[in-house]
């Protein structure tokens, strides 16, 4: 037992030997904390039935051991070069790479816990599914603030002077990027006006359609009926005219089909016939009542209006296609005229003195 202290005193006494025992005695308490702490850990979170702690923990055991292995190599790092300014760099090094660490895994764990409660939307008001980007990113923009000051602060950089810099590279910064501002600017009110939501039928100004399947800080992504994605800025959807097809109490919307006959046809004839029509068509509502309206006297036709409930948006343009099918035919077989824009052209004189032009009388 002597001989042994002994030895340990004489080893100890040596640089190379110290530094050695240090990094084993850092992995040897990295491995301890792996076999003690984690089971432990993991016997906790069996006691609860979300898997929330689990997805935590597999991202805090890792930074664990990577803490304990830094501290080891900076303890040996001090002892195996004993040089003051060495030594502050050293620690600054060390110091930055644990805020790394750590900050990574506080944003990879904010985004578990923020997407966990997004889906338990009752309880939390202020997370929603819409507002979750929102939440994510100002949380990332706070850990990432808390994180450039500790890293200067492990550096002993003056943050006055940084301040004001950055207060000046914001203003010039700002000018450059007018429009990725105002597109972020827009995404933050439309999620929290929440015009539309994730799976819902919008149309842009009368023009684009489709599904919304992202909503981003930058831009709003739709998939059109084409199967084609299509990416919006959201500046764009801030100034422009949003129409949501499923913003209702239900899936259900009206489509209306115009539809303009002869000027003589039997008006309640028309009527029944397009009621007849618009009846037993798939993917419309049972419960919902189909209407006739007779809308207009035009310039060269009676017009008509059918009014059907479609059971979502999604069925829209199979129930136009289906009902414009079935009028065409109901009419042609009952032979009501379809009229269609006409001119009559009527020449009072012809110009005199004119080579080319036919005779006013005789038309030769």
């Amino acid at each position: 037992m002597e001989t042994a202290q002994a030895w340990l005193e004489i080893s100890l006494q040596n640089q190379y030997w110290r530094v050695g025992f240090i990094l084993t005695a850092a992995l040897l308490s990295a491995l301890a904390a792996r076999i003690i702490l984690v089971p432990f850990m993991h016997r906790l979170s069996r006691r609860t039935s979300s898997n929330l702690d689990d997805r935590i923990l597999a991202l805090v055991w890792p930074a664990i051991f990577r803490t304990i292995i830094l501290q080891g190599v900076h303890i040996a790092t001090l002892d195996l070069i004993r040089n003051e300014n060495i030594d502050k760099v050293v620690a600054a090094i060390t110091a930055t790479l644990l805020i790394l660490i750590w900050s990574r895994v506080l944003i990879a764990a904010g985004a578990i816990v923020f997407s966990k409660l997004s889906d338990n939307a009752e309880r939390v008001a202020w997370i929603q599914p819409q507002t979750l980007p929102l939440v994510q990113f100002a949380y990332k923009v706070a850990i990432f603030s808390l994180m450039s000051y500790l890293i200067m602060a492990a550096w002993h950089i003056n943050l006055t002077s940084w301040l004001a810099s950055a207060g000046v590279a914001g203003i010039a910064l700002g000018f450059a990027a007018k429009d990725t501002l105002a597109n972020f600017i827009s995404g933050v009110f439309i999620l929290a006006d929440a015009p539309y939501r994730v799976g819902q039928y919008i149309i842009i100004d009368g023009d684009t359609r489709g599904v919304v399947t992202e909503i981003g800080m930058r831009s709003t992504r739709l998939l059109t009926r084409d199967n084609v994605e299509v990416t919006v800025p959201n500046a764009v959807i801030g100034n422009a005219k949003i129409v949501n097809e499923s913003s209702g109490p239900s899936p259900r919307m009206r489509v209306r089909v115009n539809v303009g006959v002869a000027y003589g046809s039997d008006v309640g004839q028309v009527r029944d016939l397009l009621l007849e029509c618009a009846r037993d068509l798939d993917h419309t509502s049972d419960d919902q009542t189909t209407a006739v309206r007779f809308k207009a006297m035009g310039e060269s036709s009676l017009d008509f209006q059918v009014l059907v409930w479609v059971k979502h948006p999604v069925f829209r343009g199979r129930v136009i296609d289906d009902l414009n099918t079935r009028i065409y035919k109901a009419l042609q077989e009952a032979g009501v005229e379809i009229p269609f824009p006409q001119r009559d052209l009527h020449i009072k004189s012809w110009p005199e003195g004119r080579e080319g032009f036919p005779d006013q009388d005789t038309g030769e």
